[in-house]
């Protein structure tokens, strides 16, 4: 059995789910109230969600003022720039490209002048029918300065200059297929919305005389505001000077909360859809027991997102748990890749064995996902290098076997180790002596909602219609 290696030329951690972007909204009715501050504590605590761009807009009532740029959200704004950036009104997002390349004109908020006045924009998603509706648009007179589909609902909504803003965002939003949590603001309103079938998160909390909206209460915690409640599946709320107004835009026959948001995207500290995310996550690990059948002497994560579920292993299996491979906080995704000569022991950069807790060991490793194998392959190497005896692979999730059209960046099928490979020839590629995944039994228990979850990257059974054009021979494995 032969895979194309498509990581090749690069060392990083990224044969991933990669993340959806953040988005962050604060609404204060005290004009000292600073939201650039606020926004910027929210987006830092978003961090994990998108990396490749930072932005927020500022108001004061008046005058929305933009920043955003290329990078981390340490690196976008500095003390300067937040203290230019006045006003009580703040929305925030962090980036990582899903839909349009990652390039500055494509860095969110997107923010425009229509007959609203100046409208704002931040998407967390994917929609599945954006080349239809930019076509039409297109058609009708619309001019695109950018490549993603974020774009396109700010000239849905412009497009209704007749209707009150609420309304023209509540027509828009019926047209859009996929997936959208949205925060818009005005120069003296934030809005936020979720798509109907809820795939994207998004959550309202409260700090005194505030109002904050976040893509995860984890932003809440960092802030010190109070957790809410999560916003419905096709619900709008509006929050302005007197207070939060909610509207039901759409119903759905169903809920379909990403699974990957339990399994790999959000930070463990965070309450989605009434959920903690560690909890569920360790709740995996217990399943996990319940499918493996080998012998063992320590268990250990693949830091970060595999830690909870590690503890659940552990406690379940009464297998001691241990940290066996420290992560380089450090190393982000612009690291420098090395020469060809240089690359087998490149993975160190951002993982380091822990010797002393590996060495005449039986090992078990837990980690999230595996989805083209090589990260997986390199790390077994690296566990036997350090001198385990045996290495045994658990995953916290079904194989991978369908493309996300949602906003996860699972890469075309055929680049899906799990999509035309059987599990026995996956464990022989990743070099491991026994492979075991979690089953989609076994992850529905763990979370109790687990039938109201998008499980589509395990069994194609998509929520939200796709588009035949999308279903073409790229996303299918050849031969």
């Amino acid at each position: 059995m032969e895979f194309t290696d498509y990581m090749a030329d690069g060392l990083t951690l990224e044969d991933k789910p990669r993340e959806a972007c953040g988005i962050f909204g604060v609404y204060s009715n005290d004009p000292e109230f600073d939201a650039s501050g606020m926004t910027y504590l929210g987006m830092y605590a978003l961090q994990h969600r998108g990396q490749e761009s930072a932005g927020m807009v500022i108001s004061d009532g008046t005058h929305p003022t933009i920043h955003k740029n290329m990078g981390l959200v340490a690196n976008v704004f500095s003390r300067d720039t937040l203290d230019r950036l006045k006003g009580r009104i703040g929305m925030g997002h962090v980036r990582y490209s899903t839909t349009g390349s990652s390039l500055l004109a494509n860095a969110q908020p997107m923010m425009a002048r229509c007959s609203k006045g100046i409208l704002a924009v931040a998407h967390n998603g994917n929609l599945t029918n954006t080349e239809q509706l930019r076509l039409q648009l297109e058609m009708e007179g619309s001019v695109f300065q950018s490549t993603t589909d974020t774009e396109v609902i700010m000239n849905l909504i412009a497009r209704h200059s007749n209707d009150t803003l609420v309304n023209a965002i509540m027509k828009a939003a019926r047209v859009l297929k996929g997936s959208f949590s949205l925060s818009l603001m005005t120069k003296d309103t934030l809005i936020g919305l979720r798509d109907p079938y809820g795939i994207r998160p998004l959550c309202l909390g409260e700090l005194p005389n505030t109002h904050v909206l976040a893509s995860e209460s984890c932003a809440f915690s960092s802030i010190g505001a109070r957790f809410i409640r999560d916003i419905q599946p096709g619900e709008l709320v509006v929050i302005d000077k007197d207070g939060v107004k909610s509207y039901q835009y759409s119903n759905s026959p169903r809920h379909a909360l990403c699974v990957f948001e339990y399994i790999y995207l959000a930070r463990p500290d965070s309450i989605i859809d009434g959920l903690n995310v560690h909890l569920a996550r360790k709740a995996m690990g217990r399943e996990l027991t319940k499918e493996f059948s080998a012998t063992a002497d320590v268990v250990i994560p693949v830091p970060d997102t595999g830690i909870s579920t590690a503890i659940g292993f552990a406690e379940a299996s009464r297998i001691p748990y241990d940290v066996g491979l420290i992560k380089n906080t450090y190393v982000g995704r612009t690291f420098i890749q090395p020469h060809q000569n240089l690359r087998d022991i490149g993975v160190r950069i951002k993982l380091n064995p822990v010797e002393s807790v590996l060495r005449d060991k039986r090992v078990i490793i837990i980690d999230d996902t595996i989805v083209r194998g090589t990260t997986s392959g390199k790390i077994i190497r690296m566990l036997r290098d350090a001198g385990a005896k045996e290495v045994h692979m658990c995953v916290s999730a079904p194989p991978i076997t369908h493309p996300c059209y949602y906003g996860i960046d699972t890469s075309v099928r055929k680049e899906l180790i799990a999509s035309s490979q059987s599990v026995e020839d996956i464990r022989k590629y990743i070099g491991a002596d026994t492979l075991t995944y979690l089953t989609l039994e076994g992850l529905y228990r763990a979370i109790p909602q687990g039938r109201d979850l998008c499980v589509a990257c395990f069994n194609g059974q998509y929520p939200v219609e796709i588009p035949n054009n999308e279903r073409n021979d790229k996303y299918i494995l050849e031969g």
